[in-house]
């Protein structure tokens, strides 16, 4: 791949950033200098760095990019983890396996199951906020991460997958190991180990079937050939850990930036119902986890923001970068659910758009309209510069989150 400027050319990611909450200072020269920018990657291979809201949503869509490689072995990796960390899927039949996915997925995620999920997550809210109220009751102070934000999106994607609940704790440790990176071969063998849980879990599927996700994909995997099982045991991990992992953190920063902010949380609580809404879409927004992006590789020559990304080239997409794009929002760094704009690329764009997105955001306006209503006077215990948070991790996110009221 070709160099950019000599003021871009040297970067490495990640970048440090102030607090959990705000981005590098980096992001916003990128965007108005080199939008499409060489950058060196955890891993220490090269890659690009897209940071402007136009390009980023452009891509998103584009299928000149994908997640395969025509020469995996070639591949720049972005780091040791086992998520995102380099090439995936089939570079021949990428396409026609996303479309199959799409299809054996859309009835999973239609509007009259997310209906049906909306009435057990509600059920669900309501009981971890029972056991927080009890812990603060016990303690003065309680841990809103431990006992809401994790365990919700875990129990709502055991229901959808048909994974056993007690196993949550096990398949929670996996998940966090094979997102990690910086430690040596572990992410590597968590995924291994992943598959050999959810291979397990299929065969037990393949006995009794259930109304379930796992089902359905055996049964898919059954009644059509080309549909090998190595391709569906993939797929199920990567439902498990996309299904939770990313909604807990949007938990965790959804609190801390209504929190650290009172009249951001005051907002809210004045009008709940009305409210509920337009503040998780600001959250999606600005809340920004992880350092690096979304990865994908060019399938051909692309030109973009004034740069060749030649095939095969790594592409790393800054969603967060692009959701603060004075370009695209006005005021792009304030935190205002009253904003005209509403197309941010926090689910992503186009053919790529999370088919989770809808049950995401039962679960996250479920949460914060239930906050609201029940503990108005919530606040955060510590300062924020004293929450504990992960690094080296794919998708970041907060270790703890005291709060009190």
């Amino acid at each position: 791949m070709t160099a950019t400027t000599d003021r871009t050319a040297d970067l490495t990611l990640p970048f440090a950033r102030p607090n959990i909450l705000e981005l590098a200072p980096l992001y916003e020269v990128l965007r108005r200098e080199a939008p499409v920018a060489a950058v060196t990657t955890p891993a220490g291979d090269p890659a690009w760095l897209v940071t402007r809201f136009e390009e980023v949503r452009d891509l998103l869509g584009d299928k000149r990019l994908g997640r395969s490689h025509p020469h995996p072995e070639q591949a720049s990796r972005i780091t040791d983890g086992a998520v995102q960390e380099g090439p995936s899927g089939n570079y021949e039949t990428e396409e026609a396996d996303h479309t199959r996915m799409r299809r054996l997925l859309t009835p999973a995620f239609s509007a009259k199951r997310m209906r049906r999920m909306g009435e057990d997550v509600q059920g669900l809210v309501d009981g971890y906020l029972d056991t927080l109220v009890a812990a603060k009751e016990a303690d003065g102070v309680a841990d809103l991460h431990e006992t809401l934000a994790v365990p919700l999106p875990v129990a709502v994607i055991c229901r959808l997958l048909g994974v056993p609940h007690d196993d949550s704790g096990y398949f929670r440790d996996l998940s966090d190991r094979m997102a990690s990176y910086g430690h040596g071969d572990d992410a590597q063998a968590a995924r291994a180990e992943f598959g050999r849980y959810m291979a397990g879990l299929a065969e037990q599927k393949r006995a009794d079937r259930t109304e379930d996700v796992i089902s359905d994909l055996v049964t898919a995997q059954e009644e059509d050939e080309s549909y090998d099982y190595a391709e569906m045991i993939r797929l199920s991990v990567g439902l498990l850990f996309a299904g939770h992992e990313t909604t807990v953190n949007r938990i965790g920063l959804g609190v801390l930036m209504l929190l650290t902010q009172p009249e951001r949380w005051r907002y809210l609580v004045e009008d709940p119902a009305g409210r509920t809404d337009r503040v998780v879409e600001e959250i999606m927004r600005l809340g920004a986890p992880g350092d690096l992006g979304l990865l994908r590789y060019a399938h051909t020559d692309v030109e973009v923001g004034g740069v060749t990304i030649q095939e095969g080239d790594a592409v790393i997409l800054s969603v967060n970068a692009a959701n603060r794009d004075p370009q695209a929002f006005a005021d792009a760094e304030a935190f205002d659910p009253e904003r005209e704009e509403r197309a941010h690329v926090g689910f992503g764009h186009g053919g790529h758009f999370c088919i989770g997105a809808s049950l995401a955001r039962t679960e996250l306006r479920t949460v914060f309209r239930t906050l609201a209503e029940r503990l108005p006077d919530l606040r955060l215990a510590v300062d924020l510069d004293d929450i504990d948070v992960r690094t080296q991790h794919l998708t970041g996110g907060v270790k703890a989150l005291p709060v009190t009221w």
